[in-house]
């Protein structure tokens, strides 16, 4: 198994765009950088069991349910929660549901100052300002459950291909179950493919440059018509407060 770092990644990135990193690989060095780094997993995991319906989809969807938190750092220090506030994309960048102040139940503050997503998000802030050192970064994190069943497909992008409108984005399983598809494609900004992969294991990253490529996920499909079936997937997206 090759070891990943921040300078590796963040070459893969540059030449790139984008990267897909296998869960075994992000475990192993989250672990290495502190031992209790995943020590709350299991609260972390369970946490997407009954969270609310998202409200907002125009399509008239109840296949996505979500919970939003906004957060901020500097180059070097701790990764501070915002007060609570709404999720707000132009219709520029989603255009089936942006345009709206969208308010959303927080992501539990336990959570948040929890050991994984500490230290995911810390990860990231180095990786993202070995690549803009000068950044001072707007976090937004995203828990999210796409549903599936034999009568609608699940749309973990329901705006399709699209950039989210900021510097860097992270998308890391969490779990799937009962589903087929939920594949991950990049593409450039002509929208044309760069590369697919599909997200399956915990912890598996795809970590894209926002501002070089723009990215879509196919529909989730049921597999066990009497079982459930859902994709839950952490989003995090990093804006250089500088750049505004």
């Amino acid at each position: 198994m090759q070891e990943i770092d921040i300078q590796g990644l963040a070459s893969q990135i540059t030449q790139d765009g984008f990267c897909f990193v296998r869960g075994q690989q992000v475990r192993a060095r989250l672990t290495a950088i502190r031992a209790d780094a995943l020590a709350d997993w299991v609260a972390l995991d369970a946490s997407w069991d009954g969270m609310p319906l998202d409200e907002y989809m125009a399509d008239g969807g109840s296949y996505r349910r979500r919970r939003f938190a906004t957060l901020s750092a500097e180059a070097q220090g701790p990764i501070v929660l915002e007060p609570h506030q709404p999720h707000y994309q132009s219709r520029e960048y989603n255009s089936l549901n942006g345009g709206i102040a969208r308010i959303y139940e927080p992501i539990p503050e336990a959570l948040i100052q929890g050991e994984t997503l500490q230290t995911v998000m810390l990860f990231c802030r180095d990786l993202f300002s070995h690549l803009k050192p000068e950044a001072r970064w707007h976090i937004e994190a995203h828990q999210f459950r796409i549903e599936a069943n034999q009568q609608v497909h699940g749309l973990p992008a329901p705006e399709g291909i699209h950039r989210d409108g900021v510097d860097y984005v992270l998308v890391m399983m969490i779990k799937r179950v009962n589903i087929s598809s939920g594949t991950t494609t990049l593409h450039n900004l002509n929208k044309e493919v760069l590369d697919s992969f599909t997200l399956t294991d915990p912890l598996d990253w795809a970590l894209v440059d926002d501002l070089r490529c723009m990215h879509g996920v196919t529909p989730v499909e049921q597999i066990d018509a009497t079982q459930a079936a859902y994709r839950d997937v952490l989003v995090i997206t990093f804006a250089n407060k500088n750049a505004v």
